[in-house]
């Protein structure tokens, strides 16, 4: 096997670490205030349990599934992640990646390459979207999106807008000038894999956003769109069944904790929500998604598709997260490190783990199809999932 194979996604992340500048690694990792969420994501996974069977066992294993109209390989997709300075091909090596491994992508709006562009290497993509400007602004946004051919809309509302890391944050400049490159070229040059790969493609991270251009107006910034989406006023729910309306076709809503917001989202037409906390980058203390999950699924009751975006590291946590009631996860830091480690091959390594260990949890536990999950499959200690009487 090649010496550039990861077998876990741990290995991606260190080696990520290795390659990528300082501020850009932590940037990655992120996380909000104490880090409480960002952990809880990842080690609530370690508290379900799982019974391996030892015969009876099934020789094949369907992984295959549908989200929002979309036939898909296994139960993974490409959640949506903005500004990227971790490879000079950015979404485009991401959505080659998902492609060939047979499964959809979400491309941000806040993404460093344009969705047409993006589109060209993976169709099964659905464009992200976060509720700012005004009306007539989200809808030139969206026809944008539909004229590049995007299957479906993520719009992502798990954000609050709080900050502060206990063990601090990266400088990020608002855009590359020569004062910028002064101040990063050490982080730069400590880091020579990450440099002359930017430098051999004659790119440089410009940090901008051409996903929300508006006709007649500049390419934003990371944070010009940023300070755009803090001063537009929060949507109501009734902004929310606009916005359904005017796609015509099917829409996620990403961030959902609470089951009676999971309710509303029916209500409001959503085809599918994401239960997330923004990978822990949103209201520091809130439980990992995967705790969510099964009170999530038990108030919608099969009226909505499910899928659980936070914490997946492993293939044994996509099949968890299918018997607690999704229909299929989505990975976000997993093949960010896998990009800044290999590129697109790197992305496609990080998949392939996924798979298997989705297939091998799925073999252990005696079923042939993710379908047949159920939460019988899954020892869950008392008290897992928050109180929640509402």
């Amino acid at each position: 096997m090649s010496s550039q194979w990861m077998e876990t996604v741990a290995e991606a992340q260190r080696r990520a670490q290795r390659r990528l500048p300082p501020s850009v690694y932590s940037a990655l990792l992120a996380g909000n205030e104490n880090g409480v969420s960002y952990r809880d994501n990842t080690d609530a996974f370690a508290e379900l349990g799982l019974a391996p069977c030892v015969a009876n066992l099934s020789s094949t294993r369907e992984l295959s599934t549908t989200v929002m109209g979309q036939q898909i390989s296994m139960p993974v997709m490409i959640s949506p992640t903005g500004v990227q300075a971790v490879h000079p091909d950015g979404e485009l090596a991401i959505g080659r990646a998902a492609a060939a491994r047979g499964i959809a992508m979400g491309l941000s709006s806040f993404g460093s390459k344009p969705i047409e562009d993006v589109i060209e290497t993976n169709p099964q993509l659905f464009f992200q979207l976060y509720w700012m400007d005004n009306r007539d602004g989200l809808e030139a946004i969206l026809n944008r999106a539909k004229a590049a051919g995007a299957k479906g809309l993520i719009v992502t509302l798990d954000w609050s807008f709080s900050y502060g890391r206990d063990w601090g944050s990266p400088a990020i400049p608002e855009r590359i000038d020569l004062k910028a490159m002064l101040q990063f070229a050490p982080e730069a040059l400590r880091r020579p894999g990450w440099f002359y790969g930017f430098l051999k493609s004659g790119k440089i991270p410009d940090l901008k956003t051409p996903n929300i251009t508006l006709p007649g107006e500049e390419t934003p910034t990371f944070f010009g769109a940023y300070g755009r989406w803090m001063q537009t006023t929060p949507p109501t729910w009734a902004d929310l069944a606009w916005l359904v309306e005017q796609w015509d076709g099917p829409v996620m809503l990403k961030g959902i904790s609470r089951p009676d917001d999971a309710r509303r989202a029916v209500d409001a037409g959503f085809h599918t929500i994401s239960v997330s906390n923004h990978g822990g980058n949103n209201l520091d203390t809130t439980p990992a998604a995967i705790r969510w999950l099964p009170l999530v699924a038990d108030a919608v009751s099969g009226q909505i598709e499910i899928v659980l975006d936070g914490g997946i590291r492993r293939g044994s946590d996509v099949i968890k997260s299918l018997a607690l009631g999704a229909r299929a996860v989505m990975i976000g830091r997993a093949y960010l490190w896998g990009l800044a480690a290999n590129g697109q091959a790197g992305v496609e390594n990080i998949l392939d783990i996924l798979r298997m260990g989705a297939d091998s949890t799925l073999y252990g536990i005696g079923h042939s199809s993710v379908h047949d999950l159920s939460p019988a499959d899954i020892i869950i200690p008392k008290d897992f999932s928050p109180s929640w009487n509402q």
